[in-house]
């Protein structure tokens, strides 16, 4: 029995040790994700008065940094930040346009590309965000909302570039 009891706490000591390492190099809890957009004033629509986001900044990517950085090819871009909430722990979700469309159709699902598919958004009601996103005719998927269980419901629409959106929550 004693064996086991050390063979446990070798495994605890090290998964924590193993833990502190993984960790120990970010600087923020946050991901910032960057979102090339065909029709930025379209998208800001979508996210801000569809979803319910938030703007909370904006930057430019100027020509020489763009090139230098190697996140263009001398292009310069402007950046818009909208977050779920106007917080320093809320993920940036970062708009941008060079004003074209994507060069691959449009996915009707998931598993049609590779990448990024789609993100969860956690609410704490959908029905202002389901009526708000049918004034703006935005069509949803499969059968909205989806019950997941007693307490919430699950939404699933797509951006106007194909991002796919599920919400997640109860409805009021």
């Amino acid at each position: 029995m004693s064996v086991c009891k050390c063979v446990k706490i070798t495994l605890l000591v090290f998964g924590c040790a193993l833990s502190s390492l993984a960790q120990s190099n970010f600087s923020s809890k946050v991901i910032g994700v960057g979102v090339v957009v065909a029709d930025l004033e379209r998208s800001l629509d979508f996210y801000v008065n569809g979803i319910g986001m938030v703007k909370t900044g904006n930057f430019t990517i100027n020509e020489d940094f763009g090139k230098r950085s190697g996140l263009t090819d001398g292009v310069a871009v402007g950046v818009t930040i909208l977050k779920l909430e106007n917080s320093p722990e809320a993920t940036d979700w970062k708009l941008m346009s060079f004003g074209k469309k994507a060069a691959h159709p449009k996915p009707n699902h998931i598993q049609d590309d590779t990448g990024m598919q789609y993100i969860t958004i956690q609410v704490k009601a959908l029905q202002p965000i389901i009526d708000r996103l049918k004034q703006m005719k935005v069509p949803f998927l499969g059968s909205t909302p989806t019950p997941l269980n007693a307490k919430a419901h699950f939404v699933f629409v797509q951006d106007p570039d194909g991002t796919f959106i599920e919400l997640i929550g109860p409805l009021q």
